[in-house]
């Protein structure tokens, strides 16, 4: 299967740069599989789809503000880092920009000299490592220094301060709690804490799984052929309380809706052929196009996705791909909002 099946061409002025003014007043595309039919809805009306007795599906992890605004402290050149993973106690693997002037032993500075940082050898093949220099506790110093890492295709730079501090509120979902993405699960982002006990309150309860969103889930599809595509570890963690809420949905013959891919994978790595769960921490690389059998996953809340994205072939594997474009030229004719901060699909 080619990865030029998957393009589409979307006006520029339709990739939303902002939030909603309010959380949750998104539009809602509701996409029928069996018909391959869809509404036209407000994310509000949601719990008008769910049945009392399905079960909603979340990804708590936590983004951290893991872009870093910095200089070259030889040169006063600029340096943005963003932090991709933990090696050792003051050492992170990160993307640079512009990487080719990040050269081994280069010294780097941030916040007026608050951290500074090294380049140093690496142990990974993309990514730069960095030794950081700091007094205080890394956590302090993030909170501090960081900028939410909102993806490249929402502008944002260091002079942006009101941006920037909306982005620490409204890039994160209200159930988030575990500490460890560089993207949001950005499905979640629609939720508020009122929609959340509305749908409980109609006996729609809510279990959680943690996959913290690496490069994985970003990164463009380079191969020609999709089935090459190496996809990035992740790691995620699915409880005991969850596998058992899943089990008891199913048993009773109700519904399992993710909210978004991030969940989806995770329920999807762990399934067995018959759609059986156990508690684990682990990494997943699973990759899911079409042809993919779903054995956990009924519904799906997401955003629209990138064009030739991992994340557009989930979604055309689950509804069927013809259904999906179909959809995309539908919304995109009707001028919704895409990607992060755009609004969202419910495929039922």
């Amino acid at each position: 299967m080619l990865k030029s099946e998957f393009n589409f061409e979307l006006p520029k002025e339709l990739i939303a740069q902002m939030p909603p003014e309010t959380r949750g007043r998104s539009r809602l595309l509701v996409v029928h599989r069996e018909t391959g039919t869809w509404e036209h809805r407000s994310f509000l009306d949601l719990p008008n789809y769910l049945n009392p007795g399905d079960l909603l599906v979340v990804n708590d992890s936590k983004v951290i503000p893991a872009r870093l605004y910095g200089h070259n402290e030889k040169t006063g050149g600029f340096i943005e880092l963003l932090l991709i993973e933990r090696v050792e106690e003051t050492r992170w693997l990160a993307m640079v920009h512009p990487g080719r002037r990040c050269r081994m032993g280069m010294k780097l500075t941030f916040g007026n000299g608050k951290l500074k940082g090294e380049v140093v050898p690496s142990r990974d093949e993309y990514y730069r490592e960095i030794e950081f220099a700091y007094e205080g506790t890394w956590e302090s110093i993030l909170a501090e220094l960081g900028a939410m890492p909102v993806p490249p295709y929402i502008k944002r730079s260091p002079e942006m301060k009101d941006l920037l501090e909306m982005d620490r509120d409204r890039y994160q979902t209200v159930y988030a709690k575990d500490e460890g993405s560089i993207a949001a699960p950005t499905a979640g982002l629609h939720f508020t804490e009122e929609l959340l006990e509305s749908l409980k309150a109609k006996g729609i309860p809510i279990a959680r799984v943690t996959l913290h969103v690496g490069t994985g889930t970003f990164l463009p599809v380079k191969t020609d052929n999709i089935e090459d595509h190496p996809m990035h570890e992740e790691k995620f963690t699915l409880s005991p309380e969850t596998v058992e809420a899943i089990h008891q949905t199913h048993a009773a013959g109700k519904r399992v809706i993710a909210v978004g891919t991030t969940s989806t994978r995770v329920l999807e790595s762990v399934a067995d052929d018959l759609g059986h769960l156990k508690p684990v921490t682990s990494s997943t690389r699973i990759f899911i196009y079409p042809g993919y059998k779903f054995k956990v996953v009924d519904a799906l809340i997401t955003n629209f996705h990138l064009p030739e994205s991992t994340l557009v072939m989930l979604v055309s594997a689950l509804a069927g791909k013809e259904t999906i474009f179909k959809a995309y030229q539908e919304a995109i004719s009707q001028k919704y909002r895409f990607y992060s901060y755009g609004d969202a699909m419910l495929i039922i």
